[in-house]
């Protein structure tokens, strides 16, 4: 195997890429707000590190911009009978960063390293996707077919493995869980030159990579957290594509001759969502929450379309539910305070004679998300106007992460989750399990769980009316305040063509000069 590069040498081939304030035609710079967690590729759980993560790595399938499922590092796959096995065929000529081959030995050697208990994984793959799939275990049929076994089949495995990073296994073998989360072996368009924490990833093209054309021959993300901050850097020249660009600023930008702001329609789903662990039982606003009339009155209390136009400089209309793809009879909750407080009443929580219910912390990020701050504290502000003394604890995204990921955020907190438009399934399997990181609130409800035993039928007819019923159950139960799918922008120099996803993805591969 090839030696890896140093950080003396990654800090040597550094000085060799062009000057941030001046980017060379051989190099794009991207900024986001907050730094990726780790370089292991089973430990990442936040879009900005998964953007890093496909440069670095290839997957079996790719998921297009249209939500359709195409093949990438399998040329093909197909299922057994029972719907146990799905199969892949690999596609010859694959090669990691330092020239080993990759074929099905090294997928299925990925497939079971991220579920290995003794690695201790806690990214998007083992906490997630393998939950949601029902992960049993990969095998290699020969250097060409690549097995994955599952408790029973889903319409959604094929497209949950477009989030599996595969990487090749003699390289990995030979590096410790600590080496691997600084020293990655690439399988994508690029390898690591550096990462200089809460500053920078730098990225050259990976000359081993065939697959596609990769137009530029080096990839700088920038972690810029501020967002005014973002905006000066895309103005003055030294960012080709920002990301989370406040709508305010947008006439700015496209007036400036520089670069402009384009906006999506994004996927993520954000909420206000309740923590259900008992890690706040005792507490008034522990106990409150657990009442299903309690938080259908806290929906009613927020005016969603204002928060949209005021701090999100777009119209929308408030979320009905959880999934992209959701159900368009499931009515929205209205926005009825006086509603909310004749339930609050009924429920057993009337005002005092200070005015308040109870009180209730929200936790949530501050830097993450478009204007996350003001859209917290204007949801205080609602709650707080219908009795509800809702207070704000604000903290940066590194921190609140791992708190909502170990069900510790709360008793109420902000947050985002992406989703996707191939699959309402994709998108509840938040919740496959009450305890998986991911059901951050740890919601339980038996009616969702004996539907969701129930998925699997092959015909997409059925598994509709099922996925539409479990639709209906989430949005009763109201384990969230719903909220919207955030809109995104994304400023883009004028130096190039590139056009943003609707899931945060950051195709960087796909940017060209103009």
């Amino acid at each position: 195997m090839k030696s890896r590069l140093s950080i003396a040498a990654g800090l040597l081939l550094a000085t060799c890429l062009p000057a941030l304030a001046q980017p060379s035609e051989n190099t794009l710079v991207v900024a986001q707000s907050v730094d990726i967690e780790s370089l292991e590729p089973d430990m990442l759980n936040q879009a900005s590190s998964l953007n890093v993560a496909m440069a670095l790595w290839g997957t079996l399938l790719s998921v297009t911009p249209e939500g359709e499922i195409v093949p990438n590092f399998a040329e093909s796959y197909e299922w057994n009978d029972e719907g146990t096995e799905l199969s892949f065929k690999i596609r010859p000529g694959l090669k990691c960063e330092d020239g080993e081959t990759l074929d099905a030995e090294d997928v299925a050697y990925t497939l079971n390293r991220a579920a290995d208990p003794a690695n201790g994984f806690i990214g998007h793959v083992p906490g997630f996707t393998y939950s949601s799939i029902g992960f049993v275990g990969a095998r290699a049929e020969g250097p060409d077919v690549a097995v994955l076994q599952v408790k029973n089949y889903s319409s959604t495995v094929a497209g949950m493995t477009a989030d599996i990073l595969i990487h090749c296994k003699d390289s990995y073998e030979k590096l410790s869980v600590e080496e691997a989360a600084i020293s990655p072996v690439a399988s994508g368009p690029y390898k690591l030159v550096e990462w200089v924490r809460a500053d920078r990833v730098v990225l050259t093209r990976n000359d081993q990579y065939t697959l596609e054309e990769v137009p530029f021959e080096n990839v700088i993300f920038k972690v810029i957290p501020e967002s005014s901050t973002r905006t000066a850097e895309l103005l003055a020249g030294n960012v080709d594509i920002a990301t989370n660009i406040p709508p305010d600023q947008s006439d700015v930008v496209n007036a400036s001759g520089r670069a402009k702001v384009v906006s999506v329609a994004g996927t993520r789903r954000m909420f206000a969502g309740f923590n259900f662990s008992g890690a706040f039982d005792g507490t008034p606003a522990g106990e409150a929450i657990k009442k299903k009339e309690v938080r259908q009155a806290l929906n009613m209390a927020v005016d969603v379309p204002t928060i949209c136009k005021q701090l999100l400089g777009t119209e929308c209309e408030r979320a009905n539910g959880l999934a992209n793809l959701g159900d368009p009879n499931i009515k929205p909750y209205p926005y009825d305070p006086a509603k909310a407080e004749e339930m609050l009443d009924a429920a057993g929580y009337p005002r005092g004679e200070d005015g308040v219910r109870f009180t209730v912390t929200m936790q949530g990020p501050q830097g993450r998300y478009l204007n996350d701050g003001q859209v917290q504290q204007a949801l205080a502000q609602y709650l707080s106007d219908v009795g509800v003394e809702t207070t704000n604890d604000l903290m940066d995204m590194s921190v609140f992460s791992p708190m909502a990921r170990e069900h510790r955020a709360g008793p109420m907190f902000f947050i985002g989750q992406g989703g996707q438009l191939w699959s309402a399934i994709f998108d509840m399997s938040l919740f496959s399990s009450w305890d998986a990181p991911v059901n951050t609130g740890m919601w339980k409800n038996e009616e969702w769980e004996k539907r969701w035993a129930m998925l699997g039928d092959r015909d997409e007819v059925a598994e509709r009316k099922i996925v539409d019923e479990m639709l209906a159950i989430h949005h009763d139960d109201a384990p969230w305040i719903f909220l919207y799918f955030q809109p995104d922008f994304y400023g883009v120099s004028d130096r190039i063509d590139w056009t943003p996803r609707r899931d945060e993805a950051l195709d960087i591969w796909t940017a060209r000069l103009k």
